[in-house]
Order: C-alpha cells, then structure tokens, then sequence
C-alpha cells in the first residue's frame, strides 16, 4: 500500500469531517462548494502553511514532524486511536518500502497456553490481517461452526474474519447489527495498514475485498480506525438464538489479536452461550469416546 497516499487520503477525509462551527471558523455566509474545512483553514488552525499541509495531502512531504502531526491531530480532534494510525502513517511514509514474501504467523506457546486454560471460554487468535490463527472448540461454534474446525492448521486454508464478515452468510446472519460489526473489521484493517504498510497479503485482502463488497469498498474509503477493546454484539446463532455478547480482544507482543467472548452471568445471554459451550464439549467427548472405544 503507498502510505504516503493513505496519509493524504486520510487528512482529506478528516479535514471533510469538519464543519467550520465545529471549531469556531468563521464563513460570513460564504458559498462553500466542498463538505467540511478547506485546506487553509485547516493549515491555518494547525499552524503550519497552506502549501505544506496542501503537499501533506497530495503525497509530495514525506517528513512531517511528530510536532507537526501532533498539530494536525489536535486541529482535526482526532482521538488517540486516529492520531497514532496519523503517526504510524507519516513514519511509513519516511521509509523505503520493500515487499518481501509474508512468512506464516505462528500462535506462540504462550498463547496456546491461554486459550487452552480458557477452554469452556470462546477464544479465538487472529493474526494482523485477520486471518483465525487458533481457536478452541467454543470459539469455533460461536464464529463458525460451520467451517472445518482444522481450518486454522493449515496457513493457506485459514479462515479469514474480514471475508466471512463481508462474503459469508453465515457470518452475515450472525449478527443482529451486520453493519457495526462490518465497520469495526474494516477499521481494525485500517490500524493494521498503517502498522504494516509493506505486507503484500494485507494489499491483496483490501484488493479482493473492494472488488467482491461495495459495501466493503464504501467503509474502506471511509478511513474509520479502532483500537481493540471490548465491544457488545448481539448475536443470533443458529443453535442456541439470541445473545449479547461481549468481545474482548487483548494484543500480544507478536501483534496477534486473542478474543475472549463472554456473557453476563445470569442473563439469558449466559444460559445460552452455556448450553452452546456445554453442546459441543460434550459432543467433543462423545467422539473422542467413541473413537477410542
């Protein structure tokens, strides 16, 4: 991905977001023939020429100061998780760009060692383009139980949540709000281009996503970014109905997401997701004994 083009594409799309009252610019009445702050208003609350934040936005600065990006952050109020995904831009923009053949992300003994003590808890590890890294058997049921559950095994077979999010029904009916959770994918993908700007599997994802969802294409030019957090979906799985499920996601020094998926205790939400997690443990078991019998 050219970072220096995500950096203008980005300014020009917070900059748009900006109405002159919202920070106190005055337009006299004046007739305005684009959405938000013009680029010398916005230069000018910065405080930085209109010629350079203008190049800012065409591509042609590569070396904008921290002081400088702290500027824009604070003229465009973005918030933390936009202002870092600003810096992250601008500092892969300063570098020169070489693609290199992606090697398989790998789930660390250490975090096996977490989704295994979590194991009547749906976990699953994501790597930094989404693709499933490992997950446990609940954490296979409540996202999809309908794929082969060896899936991510094997590197080239793995699923991916960005494409079952926006090319799989199953995924699609999951949740009660699709377009709130397809909004939060695109913005987790949108962090990770600018932390890895060089990984060509990550261009190919966008690449194939654009092309096969418009409404993937439409919330991609939106340059929407999240951080990981807790999230609440309703859910409605195809076994056990209606849930309000949390999401909480914790990052690893290897940049891998693990998300935890949990419900409050003694709500409906609770007794289904247990009859979910106790339905296919004890199926597991029922296998394994079967098998070994």
């Amino acid at each position: 991905m050219n970072s220096r083009r995500q950096l203008g594409e980005f300014l020009q799309t917070r900059r748009s977001q900006l109405r002159p009252e919202d920070v106190g610019v005055a337009t006299y009445g004046d007739r305005r023939r684009v959405p938000g702050l013009r680029r010398e208003e916005l230069a000018l609350l910065a405080g930085v020429s209109a010629s350079y934040y203008s190049r800012l936005e065409q591509g042609q600065a590569p070396n904008a100061s921290p002081d400088v990006l702290d500027a824009l952050a604070r003229a465009l109020r973005l918030d933390d998780a936009e202002r870092r995904h600003l810096h992250e831009l601008a500092a892969a923009g300063r570098r020169r760009g070489t693609v290199r053949r992606a090697a398989p992300e790998r789930v660390s003994p250490a975090t096996r060692q977490l989704v295994a003590v979590l194991g009547d808890v749906p976990v699953l590890v994501l790597g930094r383009r989404g693709d499933v890294l490992a997950w446990n058997t609940p954490g296979h049921a409540l996202y999809a139980g309908h794929l082969a559950p060896e899936g991510p095994e094997t590197p080239r077979q793995r699923p991916n949540m960005a494409r079952l999010v926006f090319l799989d029904a199953h995924t699609r009916d999951l949740y009660t709000d699709w377009p709130a959770k397809a909004r939060g994918v695109v913005a987790t993908l949108r962090m990770a281009s600018g932390r890895h700007p060089d990984d060509p599997l990550l261009t190919a994802l966008v690449g194939e996503l654009t092309v096969k969802s418009p409404e993937f294409a439409t919330m991609w030019a939106d340059h929407r970014v999240k951080t990981d957090g807790d999230t609440v979906y309703e859910m409605r799985h195809p076994l056990v109905g209606a849930m309000r499920v949390t999401q909480q996601t914790l990052r690893t020094t290897d940049d891998q997401a693990v998300v935890v998926a949990t419900t409050e205790p003694g709500s409906p939400s609770h007794s289904a997701m247990t009859l979910l997690v106790h339905s296919v443990l004890t199926g597991q078991t029922s296998r394994r004994t079967r098998i070994t019998s």
